[in-house]
């Protein structure tokens, strides 16, 4: 039986955040490969699109920091919701901008909740609905200089055992992945930053800071992380809900 089989998910209709590039994108292809309809909606219009030309899919432009176009997006018949989309800064408490914590909390905590308000009443009249957050291993543990986004991941992971509390009665189920560190372009301006912040070399920082709570000390492959969010959306997965499926290299184990 093939991985496709496994998650048979065809005649769904899912709607990835966040989903043109990095673990987005690698959800978005997975989810399509199990026979999804894809809805990637993303701030990056040409990528979105050239995504969505790959996967047969549909490609939606949105700034998710924008409330206004969030609840603008068509949230009609949506089965599957992967709540991806965030970004990160890294700074001291005392130097970090204000604005730039509203912001991320906006597009990782807000917009999730304005989109779950309006899917899950077709969700709930369907018998069938998966949503599946992708959190962090700092939606668990924390790292200085990075409040806004534990912040937010830890505000994330009570939305979704809610969502997975209420959801259950109507056949929903709602869950969280986190993994450590992804091998994507945001893990890569990650080790920028804290490189300035430690003032370590790059490869120091992978090493010494990044790498260093995990057993298994190796970048995360963004497939890795599409294969659990298949997993999770399959039929096979119907009794978990509520959960944090941790893929750290051993992290959370400490």
């Amino acid at each position: 039986m093939t991985a496709e089989a496994v998650a048979d998910l065809t005649g769904r209709r899912a709607l990835v955040t966040g989903g043109a590039g990095g673990i987005g994108l690698a959800c978005a292809r997975r989810l399509a490969a199990a026979g999804a309809r894809v809805v990637i909606v993303d701030v990056r219009e040409d990528l979105a699109r050239e995504a969505a030309a790959e996967l047969g899919g549909e490609a939606v432009a949105a700034d998710l920091t924008d409330m206004a176009a969030v609840d603008a997006l068509d949230c009609a018949g949506v089965d599957i919701l992967v709540n991806n989309a965030g970004f990160q800064h890294v700074a001291p408490i005392e130097e970090f901008p204000p604005e730039t914590f509203a912001a991320i909390t906006r597009i990782m905590v807000e917009a999730p909740f304005r989109l779950l308000r309006r899917m899950l009443p077709g969700m709930y009249e369907r018998g069938y609905g998966r949503v599946v957050n992708i959190s962090s291993v700092h939606g668990l543990r924390a790292s200085p200089y990075k409040v806004a986004y534990v912040t937010a991941k830890h505000a994330l992971e009570g939305m979704s055992k809610v969502v997975a509390l209420e959801g259950a009665p109507h056949g929903v189920t709602s869950n969280c992945v986190n993994p450590a560190y992804v091998r994507t372009p945001l893990v890569e301006r990650q080790i920028d930053d804290q490189a300035r912040v430690h003032g370590l070399a790059p490869e120091q920082v992978v090493r010494d800071v990044m790498l260093a709570p995990a057993a298994i000390r190796r970048l995360i492959e963004p497939e890795e992380v599409a294969e659990a969010v298949a997993y999770l959306c399959s039929p096979q997965a119907s009794m978990i809900t509520g959960v944090s499926l941790t893929i750290d290299g051993g992290w959370t184990a400490h």
